[in-house]
């Protein structure tokens, strides 16, 4: 059995886990959900991952870090702060060292590769950002209604202002899952950055941006194969 420690991604909050982290604790796994203080002005990433550092302290081992999207800042910090036995990032936005979030999107040329995938799958381009088609398209409509019923959580500029300070990725072992049918951050457009980025290629699941509510069994399937396939 292991502990699962679940981040977050931008706007969200620990109910976007509530598909999964039932399956996982249901299985005799630990679970733990974070919300990040993503509206405190004075809170950037290290203030978050402390704060997922001593949520995580003295938890059974093995303690696998998953991340959703921008999440992944935070948790290649918290991996330098505690052993972290596995790090599963999930349609991330995964940092190279010396990057802060807002500097991530001109970076990785991921407004271009989303633009082109707009064009070659009939969607116009050049349409007002709405977050229905975008992230819930293949998210379970009673689902997307209780989500978006909930409301948004309030982004303060803080978190996408702090550059990780760092000169390499910590040594952990790297899994990560991207969405076939992500609109936010195209499958090729993930697989190259991973490969680059920190030499992995990605388990790809048949969904969008938002997995754990749109795909949840196959996540957890995952999570616990990866579980299985940690040494010893």
């Amino acid at each position: 059995m292991a502990t699962f420690v679940l981040l977050p991604g931008a706007g969200s909050d620990s109910f976007y886990w509530h598909r999964v982290s039932p399956m996982l604790s249901n299985n005799g796994h630990a679970v733990i959900t974070v919300d990040l203080p993503y509206a405190d002005a004075e809170a950037g990433q290290y203030e978050f991952a402390d704060l997922v550092a001593e949520g995580a302290a003295c938890t059974a081992q093995p303690l696998i870090l998953v991340a959703q999207s921008m999440s992944a800042f935070t948790a290649a910090i918290v991996c330098e702060k505690i052993e972290v036995d596995l790090l599963v990032l999930v349609a991330p936005m995964l940092p190279a060292p010396g990057e802060s979030p807002g500097q991530w999107w001109e970076n990785t040329g991921q407004e271009a590769a989303r633009r082109a995938a707009d064009v070659e799958e009939g969607r116009n381009p050049d349409a007002p950002m709405d977050p229905i088609p975008l992230f819930f398209h293949d998210v379970p409509p009673e689902v997307a209604d209780e989500v978006l019923g909930r409301g948004e959580v309030t982004m303060a500029d803080t978190p996408f202002e702090t550059v990780w300070d760092a000169q390499s990725w910590p040594e952990v072992p790297i899994r990560v899952v991207a969405g076939r049918y992500d609109r936010l951050f195209p499958l090729d457009f993930l697989e190259k950055l991973a490969r680059d980025r920190v030499g992995v290629d990605v388990d790809v699941v048949d969904a969008g941006h938002l997995i754990a509510l749109s795909r949840p069994e196959q996540l957890a399937a995952l999570l616990e194969e990866y579980v299985t396939d940690l040494p010893g």
